[in-house]
């Protein structure tokens, strides 16, 4: 029986020499399968009949059965697959016109390129489609279209397994570098320049979900600013805010603030003297020439959990980042009726998809979260981790939990200086990747809302 061609004409992306040479090797060199099998599938073949012949050596291979030229045709016969293909004269063909299989990865590279492109043209026809479907804002169709380009472009087989023996290797490497570095902590992840906090965390580890939580007003924002400025202006990291309760312009000056030293209402208010002024200036320059250059914030009043998603993924591919922080997470809303009418299925959704997100974009991070009233009706008030609001997901899938705790907050005006730094206490209550938890304890000056060293255990 004659080989079958295609009906339609071949305009799409592919290489029908690379499709055959793949094939060729593989049924002279039944080994070379462990070379390729990992991340090229049936499904890249362009070719109909080529996929079929792949398809037939791969499921061999699984059954771990050599597939050469007898087995392969015996395969396909059993499946009454062997005179669609062509007979056992066209397998024949193909062995035929590769003399060597040392070349397969190579040739595998362009049938996986070309498949790469077709479905990124797929992509595109589908997009197309949705668009003119009710109901589809444009947000869901940018988060479809960048879930879908993503797992196209991420190699696959690159999460193969290693054996014990192998990772000695690697991590022998890595624990070399760390003993003979000045600075040991950065090549393990980011720090948050906050010492006594980086004792216990050692580093934000790339996909690290942290989660810092508290009751209004203690201080979370203002933290997190600092570990920004911390890791953007100090370390020279890159750092991305999404912000879903202050605008762009508070933090700036939240940020001028603490770095000039001066209280952030005064610069908002234009409250300035000659000397706030002209140290305001000159922070600013600062921050133009070098620091606040690796600082991005975004406070886009769109608060869906397919914006968030959309906006990290955009701003990593365009600045790779050290570092997101999100403030905060009970202000983000989700697609779903159901969970935004249901406070525990809501923040299950939104704690899982983000802890998703600092995986797949390989980024810590530091998500702010509010803490529920049980706290306010007990005479101790330092927060447990039974005081996150409304949901046991967000412990669950948080490799951090840190809670700050200020006393200073529930003083009488009268017993309390506020103009004094007071002593604010951060409970680390979960460590996941390293088992350090306790208490760190900061000075917070409330004027420049800056977190200082203090002492305290």
């Amino acid at each position: 029986m004659a080989r079958k061609t295609r009906s339609l004409i071949d305009t799409e992306p592919h290489s029908t020499e690379a499709e055959r040479t793949v094939l060729g090797a593989l049924l002279i060199d039944p080994a070379a399968i462990y070379e390729i099998d990992a991340r090229l599938l049936h499904t890249d073949f362009y070719d109909p009949i080529h996929a079929t012949i792949y398809n037939a050596i791969h499921q061999l291979s699984g059954k771990g059965t050599p597939p050469d030229f007898v087995t392969v045709a015996n395969e396909l016969n059993e499946y009454e697959r062997l005179q669609e293909i062509g007979g056992s004269a066209f397998l024949a063909q193909l062995s035929s016109e590769v003399p060597t299989s040392s070349h397969i990865e190579q040739y595998a590279d362009i049938v996986l390129e070309h498949s790469r492109k077709r479905q990124l043209a797929e992509i595109g026809k589908r997009i197309t489609a949705l668009a003119y479907e009710k109901g589809k804002s444009a947000t869901e169709l940018k988060d479809v279209a960048e879930r879908e380009f993503l797992k196209i472009m991420d190699e696959p087989g690159s999460h193969a397994s290693v054996t014990l023996a192998e990772m000695c290797s690697e991590r022998y490497d890595h624990y070399a570098k760390l003993h003979e570095a000045d600075d040991p902590m950065k090549h393990v992840g980011t720090r948050t320049g906050l010492a006594a906090l980086d004792e216990k965390l050692i580093a934000l580890a790339p996909g690290d979900l942290s989660l810092l939580a508290a009751r209004p007003h203690m201080g979370k924002t203002s933290l997190a600013l600092n570990i920004a400025l911390n890791i953007g202006a100090e370390q020279q990291g890159t750092v991305g805010i999404i912000s879903l309760e202050m605008s762009k312009e508070q933090l700036s000056d939240r940020m001028m603030g603490s770095l000039a030293g001066i209280p952030p209402w005064k610069i908002a208010k234009g409250m300035l003297s000659k000397e706030e002024f002209e140290r305001v200036a000159k922070t600013m320059e600062t921050v133009q020439e070098l620091k606040g250059q690796h600082i991005h914030i975004d406070d886009d009043s769109n608060h869906s959990l397919t914006n968030i998603r959309s906006k990290a993924r955009r701003l990593h591919m365009q600045h790779p980042l050290d570092l997101l922080i999100i403030d905060f997470l009970q202000l983000i809303r989700v697609s779903s009726r159901a969970a935004e009418e249901n406070r525990y299925l809501k923040l299950t959704m939104i704690s899982e998809s983000i802890k998703q997100l600092a995986r797949e974009l390989g980024v810590p991070i530091l998500a702010l979260s509010q803490l529920s009233r049980e706290v306010e009706r007990r005479p101790d008030k330092r927060p447990q981790m039974s005081d996150l609001r409304d949901s046991g997901a967000l412990e669950e899938y948080s490799d951090y939990v840190l809670m700050l705790y200020r006393e200073g907050y529930y003083k009488d005006d009268d017993a309390f200086d506020s103009d004094e730094p007071e002593i604010t206490e951060l409970f680390v209550r979960k460590n996941r990747p390293h088992g350090l938890t306790g208490r760190v304890c900061f000075q917070f000056d409330q004027a420049t809302m800056n977190f200082l060293s203090a002492q305290g255990a």
